[in-house]
């Protein structure tokens, strides 16, 4: 049960490289209000593993001039 906890919160670093960003993207993105929802635990910012892929999902697109 702790395994599975543990791995449903990553840190930023682990969040920025299950996505394939950097840190400071992600850090960039989420201090302009447009990155995926994320949690603050005292000062510490934690995504949600599942929020993290529902929000891939819904930034997908079929064409570059989409975006």
């Amino acid at each position: 049960m702790e395994n599975e906890t543990q791995r449903q919160y990553l840190n930023v670093q682990e969040a920025a490289e299950f996505l394939c960003l950097k840190k400071r993207t992600l850090d960039n993105m989420r201090w302009a209000g447009r990155g995926p929802s994320f949690r603050k635990h005292g000062g510490r910012i934690f995504y949600v593993l599942r929020e993290l892929e529902d929000w891939s999902l819904s930034t997908r697109s079929n064409s570059t001039s989409e975006y």
